[in-house]
């Protein structure tokens, strides 16, 4: 069977249905790979299978790890739409530590995010990377096929009580504001990838 069907598949699971599936869910959003593979999702692949595509997935989406009662553990990195407890995740205490914190969009989206800001939507946190991809590179927290890159002024938002969050696989991560987003006002520019140019906005006064 497939890799890639195999990981959307764990995706659908630990990032946003296992508690309605009623899989045993562990601090971090950890399900037992047994219970998985007992599943009629999972009944055509192994746990060789599971472990191939943790180690060998590019963007590092998943953790596997060892319980002493349970056996193996498995879990989406970020990306949940559920609430999960979050031991993975360390709190950034200083920006400076991160020159660079970067989401990348699409045309699409950016006539709504400049009038109302990144949104985490339904999901619990927004997504950014350390960096900027290169052509057809992989790079945690953006995706390769992205248009646009929004950079975040991280101390001015954290300054004004915004958390940010590293997760072990070098994703930045925050919930946002109280109300679930980052505002415009803390966009300290904002790049067109392909041509490379800057896209002009108006922050909010």
């Amino acid at each position: 069977m497939s890799d890639v069907k195999l990981s959307k598949t764990l995706s659908y699971v630990l990032r946003h249905h296992a508690p309605e599936m009623q899989f045993t869910l562990l601090p971090g959003g950890y399900v037992p790979v047994s219970e998985l593979l007992a599943h009629p999702m999972f009944k055509n692949y192994t746990l060789n299978d599971v472990e191939r595509v943790v180690c060998e997935n590019q963007k590092k989406r998943f953790s596997i790890k060892e319980d002493s009662e349970r056996g193996k553990l498995i879990a989406a990195n970020q990306g949940h739409s559920f609430t999960v407890e979050e031991p993975e995740l360390v709190p950034i205490s200083d920006p400076a530590l991160y020159r660079v914190v970067v989401h990348g969009t699409y045309f699409k989206a950016w006539e709504n995010i400049q009038k109302e800001g990144l949104k985490r939507m339904n999901r619990t946190h927004i997504h950014f990377a350390k960096g900027e991809p290169r052509d057809s590179e992989v790079i945690s927290g953006m995706r390769g096929s992205c248009e646009l890159m929004i950079f975040i002024n991280l101390q001015k938002a954290m300054t004004d009580g915004i958390p940010f969050f590293i997760s072990k696989n070098d994703v930045i991560l925050s919930p946002g504001d109280s109300s679930g987003c980052i505002p415009v006002t803390y966009f300290s520019e904002v790049i067109q990838r392909r041509p490379r140019r800057r896209i002009e906005f108006a922050p909010p006064q």
